[in-house]
């Protein structure tokens, strides 16, 4: 059992380097997984978001993350004009340490966005969150010191270890506030903080110890402005940190409008770039059409660990899609999309 305490101990301090929580680097396109409070901000009835990420291939086998959510307001007829009430759910799926660790995420959100001007242009949003969390170690897929033979590992060696917790669940809360306002005729900006893991509850895989998951907290904003009177340039950034761990990614895209300006859903095509302070750059490339906007990215490392690498990070894919029934819908202020 020493032993496999010591792998899990190495095996955990190993996916801690990777900011313990699943993250994604289209954070503005995985809305409630970035802050709460973003819960029912979109024009539109409903909304359905997804995205995946496979990182890591050229190392080991890859690390995996999705997500798949809805959220959209509720009590529309009965609450202020100027405001939203949203509600949303969320599932998210992570494997990490080829496959020996697995987590599954079901969250339920709800934000309220309070109106701050006779308009609705300037609105400020609480979001509370809370998820229901189950990990899991497949002990088939660790390696132990007495599976080593003159050739190597040998899977065919039993390892005699067995893990007194294999399957871990608990409730996790999560907080976060959000202002989003229209500045000028048609430029916006929005500012927001949130806080994850406000109980710090138990993740211990052994009885001997009481490991308690680090709170994460991050900063992010971003906004939006037209350029020629077709075109628009997007821009975010998020800072977040967990523990020890840090992430400062900045970057934005530049929105080339493909038809005619009028229409309600126009088509549009995005280039752009983020960059995650020393760790990688992150080009963009994506298409707003018929209330869908697709996204995908791949890290270029510039880590240390591009020569282990090649400089190759991983790919990400992301999937939003606003059902929009009513053309009068009742939030017209601009929303952000990055």
């Amino acid at each position: 059992m020493k032993r496999a305490l010591l792998f899990l101990t190495i095996f955990l301090c190993f996916n801690s380097l990777r900011a313990q929580d699943p993250h994604f680097s289209q954070f503005f396109a995985s809305p409630l997984t970035l802050n709460p409070a973003f819960t029912g901000l979109f024009s539109g009835d409903y909304r359905i978001s997804g995205n995946y990420r496979s990182q890591w291939r050229s190392i080991s086998t890859p690390f995996v993350t999705g997500t798949a959510a809805i959220d959209f307001g509720i009590l529309k007829n009965v609450i202020s004009y100027t405001d939203i009430w949203g509600v949303g759910l969320m599932a998210m799926y992570d494997r990490s340490g080829g496959g020996a660790l697995t987590a599954t995420y079901l969250s339920a959100s709800t934000a309220y966005h309070k109106g701050l001007d006779p308009e609705g242009n300037h609105t400020i949003a609480i979001g509370l969150q809370g998820t229901l969390v189950q990990k899991r170690i497949d002990n088939t897929k660790l390696q132990f010191e007495n599976q080593m033979d003159n050739n190597g590992y040998n899977p065919l060696i039993p390892s005699n270890e067995t893990l007194v917790n294999p399957k871990i669940s608990y409730f996790d809360p999560n907080i976060g506030v959000l202002y989003n306002g229209l500045i000028g005729e048609s430029s916006n900006i929005y500012l927001g903080a949130s806080y994850y893991h406000i109980t710090q509850p138990i993740e211990s895989f052994m009885d001997q110890t009481q490991n308690r998951l680090s709170y994460r907290w991050t900063i992010h904003g971003g906004g939006s402005v037209p350029v020629n009177g077709k075109d628009r340039f997007h821009t975010s950034i998020l800072y977040m940190k967990q523990s020890t761990a840090s992430e400062f990614t900045f970057g934005g895209a530049y929105g080339f409008t493909l038809s005619e300006v009028e229409e309600n859903n126009p088509t549009v095509l995005f280039l752009g770039s983020w960059y995650r302070l020393k760790d990688a750059v992150i080009p963009y490339v994506g298409m707003q059409f018929k209330g869908f906007q697709v996204g995908m990215t791949y890290d270029t490392n510039v880590s240390s660990l591009r020569p282990a690498s090649n400089a190759r990070g991983g790919l990400e894919i992301s999937l939003i899609y606003i059902h929009t029934r009513n053309e009068n819908n009742k939030y017209k202020t601009l929303c952000p999309r990055f």
